[in-house]
């Protein structure tokens, strides 16, 4: 259990220092520089303790979550910045969910993801990836829905390393991670996964201010 998002990031900047050394060497055995990216808004906390820890430049990716009709909080699929779409078809197909709504709903999620790079970014520019050994943070996951769009978004900016650090997900999940990122770091994989804020004492919603001022 992490008492708060802090804390969990606090122990995963301690375990993504401790493997820095492996996950930022290049093919050709070469160091690279490295850039964390948090996804708002839970994933921010904790991807500032760990850019803290580990003395890399802090960024967002911002990613919105396409959550089933009538159960939000299960995601069908998610969308990303540029244009990056991830969607869970074969949960959609067993859902028997009408493509029209599915586009419908992708659309609606890239109408609030502008507005939301708009509110974090703002005026200034991205940090740059190109290169780069990119690790992204989120607070948890439980489908990986929203950290595959993710993905999918910052591989068209030209990383050489994509690595993924979570405090906890199911174990079936980072499976699946594995397959789309160089590096996968998590710190708990229950046996009985309830969600990610079964992990965390204290689970509040990270609000957009919280995130703003911590990317300042």
């Amino acid at each position: 259990m992490f008492r708060d998002r802090r804390h969990a990031g606090q122990l995963l900047g301690a375990r993504v220092l401790e493997l820095l050394p492996i996950i930022r060497e290049s093919s050709d055995g070469r160091l690279l520089d490295v850039v964390v990216l948090g996804l708002p808004r839970g994933g921010v906390p904790v991807a500032k303790e760990v850019s803290d820890k580990i003395q890399a430049p802090l960024d967002v990716i911002v990613v919105r979550k396409i959550g089933v009709p009538g159960q939000e909080e299960l995601a069908m699929g998610a969308v990303a910045s540029g244009g990056a779409e991830y969607l869970n078809h074969a949960l959609i197909q067993r859902l028997g969910i009408e493509e029209s709504l599915v586009r419908r709903l992708v659309a609606k999620k890239n109408a609030e993801l502008l507005q939301r790079e708009r509110m974090f970014i703002g005026p200034k520019t991205h940090v740059p990836v190109q290169g780069k050994c990119v690790i992204m943070v989120d607070d948890g996951l439980a489908t990986g829905a929203t950290m595959k769009a993710g993905i999918q978004a910052v591989k068209a900016r030209g990383p050489a390393k994509i690595v993924v650090a979570v405090p906890v997900s199911p174990a079936d999940t980072l499976a699946d991670m594995r397959s789309v990122a160089d590096d996968v770091i998590c710190l708990s994989e229950p046996e009985y996964f309830y969600g990610v804020g079964g992990s965390y004492h204290v689970f509040a919603q990270t609000s957009d201010e919280e995130v703003i001022g911590l990317l300042k």
